[in-house]
């Protein structure tokens, strides 16, 4: 019998590694991705305090007609960023929840890059 490779703990397997690596400071907080098979959510977390700063998804009312895809993705991470500074957050360590680096977990990171998050 073939036995088929489970991604979710796969990538929850990465994610527990990373995290062992990394975490959110007051100064530099941790921007966190999940992306489900049909929304993508983003979130800005102080780790030291267990306190999630900021928080963007498509599930939101502004983003009407935006799902999952890459430019859902793209204007969640520009929205997030507009909330950010005006929590006067512009430094943060992204955390890509173990997923790569591509398409839709890239292209959030690129729409905080250009709404002036650094990372």
């Amino acid at each position: 019998m073939v036995s088929k490779i489970d991604k979710n703990a796969m990538r929850l397997k990465r994610h527990v590694r990373v995290r062992g690596k990394i975490s959110g400071t007051p100064e530099r907080p941790r921007l966190n991705v999940f992306r489900s098979n049909a929304n993508i959510y983003a979130q800005i977390i102080d780790d030291v305090n267990g306190v999630t700063l900021a928080s963007a998804n498509t599930l939101e009312k502004e983003f009407e007609g935006l799902t999952g895809n890459c430019e859902g993705a793209k204007k969640v991470g520009a929205v997030l960023a507009e909330r950010a500074k005006a929590k006067g957050i512009s430094e943060v360590v992204f955390d890509r929840g173990g997923y790569i680096f591509h398409g839709r977990v890239a292209a959030l990171a690129e729409g905080a890059r250009e709404g002036g998050l650094e990372f």
